[in-house]
């Protein structure tokens, strides 16, 4: 596999998340696949050393079981508390994947389609200027693969000044600012990825199912698959201990080297819960990309419980190409519904990554 590209001097975050599943090498004998574990291992901690991070866990598995772990690193720096298996991480926009995935649940019981205007559900998206056109002409679809032309980011100001929240924490807040917003490009022309666009698809989900997003998300996604350490906002009690906490690394002119400020373990992510709130130990993603890639393992029961949640054809659906992330350079990669899809020495890479607070989170599988 290819580790992220460093950034020598920028703003460094504590945890780097990576899930490989099916990768080639892994299929090609033991002797290769230990070779290629131990250099795979020396490169990981060579990134995370360059990169100043402050602990990671990378984990490799196959058919939805574990092969190879490792994890470096302080979860908690103050507390002496090393990461473990058992380290609760923040893993960002990989939680926008949950989003997709329950939006074609309620496509598939017939009750919304991805070509509906997204203005049916909420009539407030008028109130934003669209120089390009109607809102109304924005579809679930674009919504789901980043082309609708909506905003990267979901507040429209802020300098990151301390009493600024972190991100709106209120639907009526967003509501608020959209008349102070632009579309940025026609909607369906390009690829443009958009926070915003998985509130609203969120919002579509309450709207249709009476639920709040957590709430649905519990109940038809984390329920099923057993995902008991998967939460939301505030660390449950019970797994405070596990949880880590996020830093960031400067460069400190004065002491001539680096500069480790801890930002707390918890922290609101506000309104933007549906599109980056995730937290979880690696086991939980490990055990949603099962499900992704139906790794039973020839387990009938859990087959059925696959089957239940999403139909395989409608998630085949969600890894089919909607539109390059470079029109110019489209082997560069393209942009399905929520997932990303590259093609990497002859294999097709299906995956997504999360960046928020002080977090950097990878989950991509070979297909």
């Amino acid at each position: 596999m290819r580790l992220p590209q460093t950034r020598p001097g920028a703003r460094v975050t504590c945890s780097v998340l990576t899930i490989v599943l099916l990768s080639p090498w892994v299929s090609a004998g033991a002797a290769q696949s230990d070779t290629s574990w131990t250099a795979l291992q020396s490169a990981f901690r060579a990134y995370t050393a360059v990169d100043s991070v402050v602990g990671a866990s990378l984990l490799v598995a196959r058919n939805g079981a574990p092969l190879y772990r490792i994890n470096v690193g302080m979860a908690d720096r103050a507390l002496a508390q090393p990461v473990s298996d058992e380290t609760l991480w923040h893993w960002g926009s990989i939680t926008k994947t949950l989003t997709a995935v329950a939006i074609m649940q309620l496509r598939d019981r017939g009750k919304l389609s991805l070509d509906d205007r997204v203005t049916r559900w909420i009539p407030e998206l008028r109130r934003l200027h669209n120089p390009y056109g109607s809102m109304d002409d924005i579809t679930i679809r674009m919504l789901l693969s980043h082309t609708a032309g909506t905003r990267n980011g979901t507040w429209p100001f802020g300098d990151g000044s301390a009493w600024q929240p972190f991100e709106p924490t209120h639907w009526e807040q967003l509501v608020a600012m959209m008349p102070y917003q632009q579309t940025v490009f026609a909607p369906g022309a390009r690829y443009g990825y958009s926070n915003p666009a998985f509130v609203y698809l969120a919002r579509v989900i309450e709207l249709v199912t009476g639920d709040p997003w957590i709430h649905y998300i519990q109940k038809n996604i984390w329920t099923p698959l057993g995902l008991t350490r998967s939460y939301v906002n505030t660390t449950p009690y019970h797994l405070a201990g596990d949880r880590s906490n996020n830093y960031t690394v400067r460069r400190d002119s004065l002491a001539a080297g680096l500069r480790v400020i801890a930002n707390g373990r918890d922290f609101d992510p506000g309104i933007t819960v549906p599109n980056g709130g995730w937290n979880a130990p690696v086991a939980d993603i490990l055990a949603w990309a099962a499900f992704l890639t139906n790794a039973t393992g020839g387990d009938a029961k859990l087959q059925r419980t696959y089957d239940t949640l999403l139909a395989r054809g409608s998630l085949d659906e969600m890894w089919r190409s909607v539109v390059p992330l470079d029109a110019a350079r489209p082997a560069d990669g393209a942009m399905g519904l929520s997932f990303f899809i590259y093609r990497r020495g002859g294999e097709r890479v299906i995956g997504h990554t999360g960046s928020q607070a002080g977090f950097r989170a990878y989950a991509e599988a070979w297909r």
